[in-house]
């Protein structure tokens, strides 16, 4: 079975430890204690969660067939005379977005705004990670 600490799974959810820690103590999320006497929260009960929260954060996601939304702030913003180049920090990640001038302008996308990165493709990497170790 895996496990994470809480550290580990408030970095998984994009929130701070303490944030993990209310939930937990407020009975959101359940977690046990490992041998040392560490919290830690089962690898299915932190995946049934995130989904969960994600399916709070979609629900305003009507009309669309995009499942991938990524909340964060704009960082960088620069426009030629035909495109617009994004930058969006979204937790500890970074999405670069390519687009028109013109729909940047009708956007207001400025550097400090709010933005959601909402994310079609027909091809996505997966790779596993065990503690610290990539497999592809």
């Amino acid at each position: 079975m895996t496990t994470f600490r809480i550290g580990e799974a408030a970095e998984l959810l994009g929130v701070s430890s303490d944030t993990l820690r209310r939930w937990v103590d407020g009975g959101r999320l359940g977690a046990g204690r490992d041998e040392h006497g560490h919290r830690v929260i089962d690898g299915v009960d932190l995946a049934v969660f995130a989904r969960s929260q994600a399916a709070e954060a979609d629900a305003g996601a009507d009309g669309s067939s995009a499942r991938n939304r990524m909340r964060g702030i704009v960082t960088a913003v620069v426009k030629d005379t035909v495109m617009a180049k994004v930058d969006i920090q979204a937790g500890p990640f970074r999405i670069v977005s390519l687009m028109s001038r013109e729909a940047a302008d009708e956007l207001d996308l400025q550097v400090g705004s709010l933005a959601v990165a909402v994310i079609k493709s027909t091809t996505v990497v997966v790779e596993r990670v065990d503690k610290g170790r990539s497999h592809t």
